[in-house]
């Protein structure tokens, strides 16, 4: 029986399941968790028509419903002007039919995807689940071997693979994972491959692909994190060897064998292939996808709501905002990352000290390398995640002692002292625990973004001898190595001369207490860990005078009495740690001191604008009072949002800071600075957009996806979340591992893709993005969006289509406000854009 009127090519499983590997989750280890675009699958194909085929495909929700859209429009948050332009430029003379659609069109929003209609027959004809007949094991198996030091007894076979591990131990077991002998004897087969299990399970090849599909989307978190491992075994600090392909084969044998239990194996009387019984032909898994309305009323919609927000900020950045002197004598300068929530306090440490110059760049400060602590048995990657570094910093002469809960340590695992422990420990840690529900405090159990490294420890950062390697990777860098990374850093940012004599380096990370998705709080840039290395690193390399020759020799006259000083700011609890401030010069340590106050200030303000998210704090409180209770929120054991992360994120700005400083965004961009004077021909601006799309769109994408479909592409509430082998999470202890993000990450987040606003002439722009086909295709297809500034007359241009098209704003009229306090205490909804005044 087949599934289409086509003779296929012989079945080749290697080809099917690389095909199904492309399709599944790409979600790394929590301890990776890197923001990525969720339907990376889609990425070579327009926005919308991809979205579409994937709804259509998995059964994904990939947009607000038709009545949420109505809700929006009704609230004047999606514009009647922007809709009527969005209608007018895609349906021409049609317009006005498409607006009565739009607003009052009857569809039916429920659709059923093709995925699993295939194995969906077992049910429906054979009367059987085999879901729940076999996942509970399967998923048992693949978490305990996968474990990663969270199971009190370890997989009882170590260093094999996982099919190899899987027959060991039902030769060593007393019981059988099995319930019938074929499935035993087909496991112990050396001819048993996945062609044959499918030949018994299916029957016919040209359903093998599609019921592969069928099988694995059933479990799409497990074997999505499989996948990832298999191809990147480095993402499990104890690497396990794992294959797609061997979880298939044992997934096949456990049907064979629910299948054996309950119908028999008996040709005469037990079951037949599934195509041999199959009642109702499924729908080929990937043939066309037919355009609908509904489809093109989505996108309409979609496109409007994104308008009428980019259109009010595009507006910002052609008005006048508040007149701003140029900064002749800084008081200081401070590098930020590019992060949104770095954007808040940026704009209060400049309104504190208007004599104080900020800049936003990567988090890693352009220093890939990995970074092992002194007591830290493994390395970790503290750049970019697609980056592959071939340098090893390590931590040595720390002086502070690690935190220690004899309740948490490996005796309390063993049967007699863990039995001691229970019953004289566990009674003082039952009673700290109500205490620190009532008075949260931090505890061994916090997670502190200040534990990365040791803040009196020294880096082993110079390398003075190229034969000084471990593992492969270099220790340290070498002089020239430092120069090229600082003089990257300095140009990509426009910081190349007028240096303040003191600039800081602030890398960020985040606190928090029972948050199985920490690591997607600190910095992307740094491969999810915070940035607080990279921070000591890049000024370690800045402050060498053998480094700032080789600079002046490019063109970088650093003077002698500048101090580049590292730092930390804690997102969550809106703190600041600063690094070697005793190698600051006497009149800069006496400086810096007041700075330390600006920064402070910025602090108790920035925690002000946070809270009036947060229904459990009064944002009229004073700024000290509020402060208190964010702190507090960091190490609760009942909060699900110490910190509301990227929600909300929409835009990108690349440029000078003169072309944000007068909008208010609302912690809604990322801002990278970029002076395009000193880059001509794009070629800084090239590496800041090879960066800029991946990153800043795989975070939109996968909070965008998050928020259309927390159930199928997030992770659903954290409430009942369990850590599983400390790789991911899923609800209860059996089910399925749960990619995306959780609700309490997403639930204020508008679905907007991200726009990418750039200064610099836009043929400039196009030509850059047009240089690397990767990044190209973000733009092409619009999975980000994109628009350049004219530097001198700020002229809008939008690259669209591969072409420069000029967008005049029809906002003509934005707020002005001259004082941010009052605004944040009227509302927990997010703001238009304003003009400070």
């Amino acid at each position: 029986m087949r599934a289409d009127q086509h003779t296929p090519p012989d079945f080749d499983v290697a080809h099917a399941l690389e095909h199904l590997r492309h399709f599944l989750p790409a979600q790394a280890p929590l301890k990776d968790f890197i923001h990525h675009n969720t339907l990376h699958a889609f990425q070579d194909k327009p926005f919308f028509e991809a979205i579409g085929q994937a709804s259509v495909l998995f059964g994904y929700k990939v947009f607000l419903g038709i009545e949420e859209y109505r809700q929006l429009f009704a609230a004047k948050r999606i514009s009647a002007q922007v809709l009527d332009r969005v209608l007018q430029n895609a349906k021409g003379s049609e317009a006005k039919t498409w607006e009565a659609k739009l607003l009052t069109g009857k569809y039916n929003e429920e659709a059923q995807p093709r995925v699993g209609q295939l194995r969906a027959a077992w049910k429906r004809d054979y009367k059987i689940d085999l879901d729940l007949a076999i996942h509970g094991t399967l998923f048992r198996l693949l978490c305990s071997y996968l474990d990663q030091g969270i199971a009190i007894w370890p997989f009882p076979i170590a260093n094999k693979g996982f099919l190899d591990a899987i027959k060991d131990l039902e030769r060593g077991s007393f019981t059988s994972l099995f319930r019938s002998k074929r499935a035993r004897q087909l496991l112990f087969n050396a001819d048993t491959s996945v062609e044959s299990l499918l030949q018994i399970v299916v029957g016919d090849s040209h359903l093998y692909s599609q019921y592969l599909f069928d099988q694995q989307f059933a479990h799409q978190g497990w074997s999505g994190i499989a996948a990832m491992i298999e191809t990147m075994p480095e993402t499990l600090m104890d690497r396990r060897n794992i294959s797609l392909h061997d979880i298939v084969l044992v997934e096949l044998l456990l049907e064979i064998d629910a299948l054996d239990a309950r119908f028999g194996s008996s040709q005469a009387t037990g079951w037949k292939p599934l195509a041999q019984k199959l009642s109702v032909l499924p729908e080929p898994l990937f043939g066309p996808v037919p355009h609908t309305e509904l489809a093109e009323v989505y996108a309409l919609w979609q496109s409007a709501y994104e308008w009428s927000y980019y259109d009010q900020v595009l507006a910002g950045v052609q008005q006048e905002p508040k007149a701003t002197q140029k900064i002749v004598h800084q008081t200081f300068q401070a590098m930020f990352c590019m992060d949104d929530r770095e954007c808040s306090l940026r704009r209060y440490i400049e309104n504190t000290d208007p004599h104080a110059e900020t800049f936003g760049t990567p988090g890693f400060f352009n220093v890939e390398f990995y970074y092992q602590p002194e007591h830290g048995k493994a390395y970790s990657k503290v750049c970019p995640a697609p980056m592959f570094p071939h340098y090893l910093i390590k931590e040595v002469g720390t002086t502070s002692k690690r935190q220690q809960d004899a309740t948490f340590g490996k005796r309390s695992h063993n049967l007699l002292s863990g039995w001691l422990v229970s019953q004289t420990l566990g009674f003082w840690a039952a009673l700290r625990l109500a205490g620190q529900i009532f008075r949260p405090s931090s505890s061994p159990a916090t997670t502190s973004s200040f534990k990365h490294m040791d803040v009196a420890s020294k880096l082993t950062i110079e390398n003075t001898d190229p034969g000084h390697i471990e593992n492969g990777l270099q220790i340290g860098f070498t002089i020239a190595e430092m120069a090229t990374r600082v003089e990257g850093l300095l140009k990509s940012i426009g910081l190349v001369r007028n240096f303040a004599p003191i600039v800081y380096v602030v890398g960020h990370g985040a606190s928090s207490v029972n948050n199985t998705h920490y690591a997607g709080y600190d910095c992307g840039a740094c491969s999810g860990r915070p940035g607080s290395v990279n921070a000591r690193v890049i000024c370690h390399m800045a402050n060498s005078p053998k480094v700032r020759a080789l600079l002046l020799e490019r063109g970088i006259d650093i003077p002698e009495n500048t101090d580049f000083l590292g730092a930390l700011h804690d997102t969550t609890r809106d703190e600041i740690q600063f690094f070697d401030e005793l190698s600051l010069s006497v009149d800069n340590l006496e400086a810096h001191k007041l700075n330390k106050e600006t920064f402070e200030r910025a602090l108790d303000l920035n925690a002000k604008e946070r809270s009036r998210r947060f229904d459990s704090i009064d944002t009229s409180l004073s700024l000290k009072t509020i402060h208190n209770k964010i702190r507090t929120r960091a190490v609760s054991l009942f909060e699900p949002r110490p910190e509301l992360n990227h929600a909300t994120n929409a835009l990108f700005f690349v440029g000078r800071r003169a072309l944000t400083k007068g909008l208010f965004l609302d912690r809604r961009s990322f801002m990278n600075s970029y002076d395009y004077s000193i880059d001509p021909e794009g070629n800084y601006l090239f590496n800041i957009l090879k960066a800029a799309a991946p990153v800043g769109g795989g975070i939109n994408l996968e909070y965008y996806f998050s928020r259309t479909d927390n159930q199928k592409l997030g992770a659903g509430t954290k409430l009942p979340h369990n850590v599983m082998g400390l790789i991911g999470v899923a609800n209860g202890a059996d089910g399925d591992l749960r990619p995306g993000l959780p609700l309490q990450m997403i639930e204020v987040h508008d679905p907007l893709r991200l726009l990418i606003i750039v200064e610099h002439e836009p043929e400039v722009v196009l030509d850059v993005i047009r240089r690397h086909e990767p990044t190209h295709q973000w733009f092409i297809n619009d999975w980000v969006l994109l628009v350049a500034v004219q530097p001198e007359t700020k002229k809008l241009f939008q690259i669209k289509n591969d072409t420069i098209v000029p967008y005049l704003p029809l906002k003509q009229e934005l707020g002005r406000v001259a004082d941010i306090e009052p605004l944040l205490e009227s509302t927990q909804e997010n703001f238009p854009v304003y003009l400070l005044s």
